[in-house]
């Protein structure tokens, strides 16, 4: 009777714990596409002021699958970052770095504000003031078909160096790095 209560009780756990495991792992083994969307010609972009461009970031959810970003063209003076195939246009996001909220390109100042909590990021990206831990995360870039498009987000240092993504208010620098992750299915592009 015992051996037969004891087995009951297995499989009673195991028709409840194995659909829970199934359910918290599989986000992470399921890997997502790379998407590149479309965004303009490369004249349209001038290396003096950025312009805002709606991309979609997930398809299917309608107006809230979508985001802004300020994108220009790459400017060899004051860009730090080594050129490759996935930066000749910078794309920033719009997402402050503090606490997510969105941020605005303020053309008089050449500075991005973020209303909430008063975060201020120069014309790089580059945190100035205000309580946000890192620049603003970036997009790939890449010219196909005499397009840009837009690709994955990624996030930066203070150095601008590339890291997969991350969420706001998770640093990057010195050992940050580390104590945040990023997420398994979410990666940088190979190479980069």
């Amino acid at each position: 009777m015992t051996g037969l209560a004891n087995g009951g009780g297995g499989i009673a756990i195991g028709m409840i714990a194995v659909p829970a495991l199934g359910f918290a792992l599989a986000p992470n083994l399921d890997k997502k596409p790379l998407a590149w969307e479309a965004v303009g010609t490369p004249e349209e972009f001038s290396q003096d002021t950025y312009v805002s461009r709606t991309i979609t970031l997930t398809p299917g959810a309608g107006e809230t699958g979508k985001s802004t970003v300020y994108m220009r063209a790459r400017n060899a003076e004051i860009d730090k970052e080594p050129v490759d195939d996935y930066n000749q246009f910078i794309a920033i996001s719009t997402r402050c770095m503090h606490l997510g909220c969105p941020v605005r390109y303020v053309d008089a100042s050449e500075r991005f504000i973020c209303p909430c909590h008063g975060g201020v990021y120069d014309f790089l990206g580059q945190v100035q003031g205000g309580p946000p831990v890192r620049p603003l995360d970036r997009f790939y870039t890449r010219i196909k078909d005499g397009l840009v498009e837009v690709g994955p987000r990624f996030s930066v240092n203070s150095e601008l160096k590339r890291f997969s993504p991350r969420d706001p208010a998770q640093d990057l620098d010195g050992i940050g790095q580390y104590l945040f992750p990023s997420r398994p299915t979410i990666r940088k592009l190979p190479g980069t």
